[in-house]
């Protein structure tokens, strides 16, 4: 609410802990199923970290940000998978102020800084199919450097803003979120204090940090598949728009799901449709990411072969 409520003078600091209504008891079916998620994910994006780094074949722009992307996906798990699964298995899910705080903090670090990096990701691809000549230059070790450095602090800036509001907002009572971790919205529907000042940032972040880098993203494909359509043969357009069409599936998924999480109507509100969608924002597409951008793509499966079997068993007949 926009209003003050009755206690909204008392200080915030009062409040030790919050308990998390997303999962109303023990859910030992939907620990494992996280649980598995989360090792999948650790797994896949662990490889991908250390192929980029050992492979010097993968010493590119384009796997360059694909490692940084992983090492994001790594921490968004992390940030909120394994709060997840100990409440999954507790009667009371609960998380302290400053826990809730902090998870906060990292979970939009790391949601600004993946928007961002998704459409530089995209503008790589747009300069290397559609400005092949250019490339060397438009991505060199130096803009690269740049451009990932200025994706983590993007994410940063964001996040810093975010926390300190939510610091600030008053608490009346045993306080109780209906969501399965702590991120800004659910923080804003438990407050008795005025959450405008939130509100207003929410909304502008939604465009700036969201809407905007998804259209650079839309525009960067559909440059590129302009580009693709020219190509005289067949089988290069076919690859071509199996690649683009894998990774605008789950840039749109996680855009769509972000803008969901952060965006939702204040009427029909659903804590079960809330928890879906939270689940599908930050458990499930950092599980798919590398496998839509990485483990599909055949240097990275060669690298994969190599360092599984060895240089000699893959040129063997």
């Amino acid at each position: 609410t926009d209003s003050a409520g009755p206690m909204a003078g008392e200080n915030q600091t009062h409040v030790t802990e919050f308990m998390l209504l997303g999962f109303s008891h023990s859910q030992p079916f939907l620990f494992v199923l996280f649980l598995a998620i989360y090792l999948a994910t650790l797994l896949a994006n662990s490889a991908i970290l250390a192929l980029v780094s050992l492979d010097p074949h993968l010493h590119s722009p384009m796997y360059f940000f694909l490692s940084h992307l992983s090492c994001l996906d790594i921490c968004y798990s992390s940030v909120t998978v394994p709060k997840i699964l100990a409440n999954a298995l507790h009667p009371q899910a609960t998380i302290s102020y400053r826990g809730c705080l902090a998870q906060m903090f990292f979970l939009m670090v790391c949601a600004g800084a993946e928007c961002a990096l998704l459409a530089v990701m995209a503008y790589d691809r747009y300069a290397a199919i559609c400005q092949p000549l250019r490339y060397t230059h438009a991505m060199s070790r130096g803009v690269c450097v740049v451009a990932a450095a200025s994706c983590w602090l993007w994410g940063m800036l964001d996040s810093a803003v975010h926390t300190f509001l939510a610091s600030k907002l008053s608490f009346c009572s045993a306080v109780q979120l209906q969501h399965i971790f702590c991120d800004v919205p659910p923080l804003l529907r438990a407050a008795c204090s005025n959450t405008r000042p939130s509100e207003v940032a929410l909304h502008t972040a939604s465009v700036f940090v969201g809407l905007v880098p998804f259209l650079l993203v839309i525009i960067s494909y559909l440059c590129i598949l302009a580009t693709v359509l020219g190509m005289p043969v067949a089988t290069s357009r076919r690859k071509a728009f199996s690649t683009c069409s894998a990774h605008l599936l789950v840039v749109t998924l996680y855009f769509v799901t972000a803008n969901l999480n952060y965006n939702r109507p204040s009427s029909g509100y659903s804590p079960a449709a809330d928890t879906l969608v939270s689940a599908l924002y930050c458990i499930v597409t950092p599980m798919l990411n590398p496998l839509i951008y990485s483990l599909r793509n055949q240097e990275m499966r060669e690298a994969l072969r190599k360092a599984v079997w060895g240089r000699g068993k893959l040129d063997s007949p």
